[in-house]
């Protein structure tokens, strides 16, 4: 798979499944611990699989994305937004489709907020765009990485699971302190369709912040599903259901 070095100073790998670059391609966005194909490998194939041109794209410090080791200052998800805009820019792609999972939907509500002119449509899956004095304690729990495996440490290039997930939880508690607006003050300029996808289930991202993003968007819909965090592998049938028909709406006849 190719690589971009960017004028942000990333080096971004990503899986380019195009047939035809005169077409808006959709661009996937992972989540944390993630690359594009382990977290949205099936949806990347079943897209193509559906006809449409796909870019699974690796941020900054995962799998094999430059620089490393992965770090999270305060506004790391304006920088991966940033990223995503010099990957573009690079890639000579005028407008894409976006979907983001995790922090990668966080990061995909950003960029379609911040250069609404790029994308035809959104899909954030697991991401809010504002964080509650609640969450406080549940990103806490992520610290100090216990949970992370050694293969994982290894993918991403780093050996210290409690400075990783410090740094992570330092930032978004950060971004409680000072209001907990992630992109809510940008939902308002979303000039495409949005699609914002949770699972009743999920702890971190809870439904009322999610009707909350979505009242501030111009054509912002509020999906939930009975499950967790990962809709797309959890509700698969029903995730590529409203994805499909999501995509072909906002697709040019």
């Amino acid at each position: 798979m190719p690589s971009l070095k960017l004028s942000t100073g990333a080096s971004l790998h990503y899986e380019d499944m195009r047939r035809n670059r005169e077409e808006i391609p959709v661009i996937l966005l992972h989540g944390m611990l993630g690359t594009a194909r382990s977290h949205l490998g099936h949806v990347m194939d079943w897209l193509y699989g559906e006809g449409f041109d796909v870019i699974g794209l690796t941020l900054r410090g995962y799998g094999e994305s430059s620089p490393k080791p992965r770090d999270f200052p305060d506004n790391f998800y304006f920088r991966d937004a940033d990223d995503l805009l010099a990957f573009m820019e690079a890639a000579a792609i005028e407008r894409a489709h976006l979907i983001g999972y995790s922090d990668g939907g966080e990061v995909a509500l950003i960029a379609a907020g911040k250069f609404p002119e790029r994308f035809a449509s959104c899909i954030a899956i697991g991401a809010i765009g504002n964080f509650g004095p609640e969450l406080r304690s549940v990103f806490q729990r992520m610290y100090p990485g216990e949970w992370i495996s050694d293969e994982e440490k290894a993918i991403h290039g780093f050996s210290d699971a409690a400075k990783f997930t410090g740094e992570w939880v330092r930032a978004m508690t950060r971004m409680i302190d000072a209001g907990g607006d992630v992109s809510l003050s940008l939902a308002r300029h979303i000039a495409c369709p949005l699609i914002i996808m949770l699972g009743r289930s999920d702890k971190l991202n809870p439904e009322h912040s999610g009707q909350r993003f979505i009242a501030e968007a111009p054509q912002g819909k509020l999906a939930m599903f009975d499950c967790g965090h990962a809709v797309h592998d959890e509700m698969r049938g029903a995730f590529y259901d409203i994805t499909l028909r999501h995509l072909q709406a906002a697709s040019p006849s």
